[in-house]
């Protein structure tokens, strides 16, 4: 009886070690602020490029982009920031949401500055040869600006017969497709104003089909497959004004028209944030929603941490609530 309560004594103390050590990672960075995340998997590691909240900060004042990675998505290394606002020189101010992508071994940094040229925000696209940089001014001049205030939080996909799309807006939702050289535009700007409930923080995604395997072992029939959203463009959003929730739809095409779905994360005070952005990402098998809280220490609205929580697909494809 005294082993077996032992067993169960040192089981227990086990269990509250990995639920206790899950929970530390939450934030990701403990050392900094971290806002806006966007995963990106190259090779076998998982990198997340963030925002960076300065410390005080009444406003999103914020000068640079940071970078971690992590290959077992418990310890996080801290790569510094691959790019700061001021390797723009047409840009002066707002260094928010970023995405970065790969293409032909380069990788494409894409972020939404403050423009000396037009007075509003425009999006900007760095390069480099290595994913943890140094990063440099592709253009040497924003890759889109027209003097709006839009034009924030881009989103970047490559499809599978090689074209790419960027989107991004607030509030309206934009989109167009991308050249081969991943810097410059091959489409007109189309603006979207029917996406439900649409705010900011796009991020476009493409789920995957299922295999004729994974069919077979599902069970599934034709007609649950035909209604069901595997292979379809998902936006994943910030949605309903301030404060925001995350939502997202569903499409056949990556430009739409989009079908309102529901909502991914409910905005709830848990966050301590009155915004959130999200990105998702598939690592070693598993699937992993990041978004951003409040929850440092001196956290807040303008002080925001990326976090990540790991969910399952449901069996129709689509995304579970995540709370």
């Amino acid at each position: 009886m005294k082993t077996n309560l032992k067993s169960m004594v040192a089981a227990i103390a086990t269990l509250f070690l990995t639920a206790t050590t899950a929970v530390a990672q939450n934030p990701i960075a403990q050392t900094c602020f971290s806002t806006d995340p966007a995963p990106i998997v190259h090779g076998d590691r998982l990198y997340v490029f963030t925002g960076h909240d300065e410390d005080g900060a009444d406003f999103f004042w914020m000068h640079e982009w940071r970078l971690f990675s992590t290959d077992d998505m418990v310890n996080w290394q801290d790569h510094g920031s691959p790019l700061s606002l001021f390797h723009f020189k047409w840009a002066d101010d707002r260094a928010w949401a970023p995405q970065v992508i790969e293409r032909n071994g380069k990788f494409y940094f894409y972020v939404p500055v403050h423009s000396k040229i037009s007075g509003g925000m425009a999006i900007g696209v760095a390069v480099a040869d290595n994913i943890e940089g140094p990063y440099r001014d592709a253009l040497g001049k924003p890759l889109y600006e027209d003097g709006k205030w839009d034009h924030i939080d881009p989103t970047v996909w490559i499809d599978d017969d090689g074209q790419a799309y960027i989107a991004w807006g607030n509030p309206r939702y934009y989109s167009a497709k991308l050249s081969e050289d991943m810097i410059h535009l091959a489409s007109e700007v189309k603006c979207d104003s029917t996406v439900k409930r649409y705010t900011e923080g796009p991020w476009l995604f493409k789920q995957r089909q299922l295999t004729k395997q994974e069919i077979k072992q599902m069970k599934m029939k034709k007609k649950e497959l035909k209604a069901s959203a595997w292979g379809k463009w998902f936006l994943i959003y910030a949605a309903g004004g301030v404060p925001e929730c995350i939502a997202y739809a569903e499409s056949n095409s990556p430009q739409g028209p989009w079908n309102y779905v529901g909502e991914v994360m409910a905005q709830t005070n848990d966050t301590k944030s009155f915004t959130n952005h999200s990105g998702i990402i598939e690592y070693k098998g598993h699937n992993y929603f990041f978004y951003h809280t409040g929850w440092l220490p001196k956290g807040g609205g303008f002080a925001r941490s990326a976090c990540v929580e790991e969910f399952q697909w449901q069996r129709d494809g689509r995304m579970p609530v995540i709370l």
